[in-house]
Formats: structure tokens, sequence, C-alpha cells
């Protein structure tokens, strides 16, 4: 498996009146870690918009261990959890500078056909991230 890691600063703007990460931000850097693992990986997801193929959001599940503050840098990590060729799950963890764990989640993607939002498989118009996405994923 995979994991793609990288460092984000908290930003004033990000935390909320009780001086902690307000909780919709956690998915803004769940998307930068999604976006720095399919470019490790070698691909750019805009490079799949222009091929009239998008990826929603089906699904997410978060869970909150211990805030992050203003001044700290996180390690947002992120892994295909499972991957068809059709739907995608990430996980994803947000680790603290101290070492705790802040946040777990899950975000689960299907790809459509932009024009129709019709489900495609990557497997048949995209071999190359098909056999990205399965190597790189985690073994059950």
């Amino acid at each position: 498996m995979y994991i793609s890691t990288i460092k984000i600063p908290v930003r004033y703007a990000e935390t909320d009146q009780m001086g902690v990460v307000y909780h919709a931000n956690y998915l803004v850097w769940m998307e930068i870690g999604r976006t720095a693992l399919i470019e490790e990986l070698g691909f750019k997801y805009a490079d799949l918009e222009k091929d009239g193929i998008l990826a929603p959001v089906l699904d997410i599940q978060v869970s909150y261990k211990k805030p992050c503050k203003y001044g700290e840098t996180v390690q947002v990590k992120t892994w295909i959890e499972d991957y068809n060729g059709l739907k995608t799950v990430y996980g994803y963890e947000i680790w603290k500078e101290s070492g705790n764990l802040a946040v777990t989640a899950t975000s689960s993607h299907v790809c459509v056909k932009k024009d129709s939002f019709r489900p495609v498989s990557i497997r048949k118009t995209h071999p190359d991230w098909h056999a990205a996405y399965e190597k790189a994923k985690r073994r059950q």
C-alpha cells in the first residue's frame, strides 16, 4: 500500500471562535492530500476532467480525535483504502506535530461522465490509472 504524506501549516483563517480548526477545513486538507496522492502516482485530476470525467464524493466519514490549532503544522497521510475500477475509497489520517492523531477519515468517490453523470469504469477508459491504483491500494 502506498501512503502519501503532505505537511500543511494551520492558518489563522482556518480556526473558529474556540481557537481550533473549524471542522469543515479538515475536508479541504483531505482534498489536498488526495490531490498529492494522485500526483505522486503520476497523474493529475485536472487531466481526468479534461477527458470529461469527474469523481464526485459519495460519502465522507470523519472521526475527530484531537483539535488542531493555529501555528501548528499537520501531516496529512492519504492512501487508497479500496478500489474496484469504478469506486475509490481514500483513507486519511491527520497528525499533529506532537505526534497525536487528530483525525481519521475516509471518502468514497465514483467516476462519472461529466455530461451525463453516468458511472464510468476507469479500468476501461484510463487503464494506466487503473493499474497504478491497483498497485497502490491497500491489500485486503
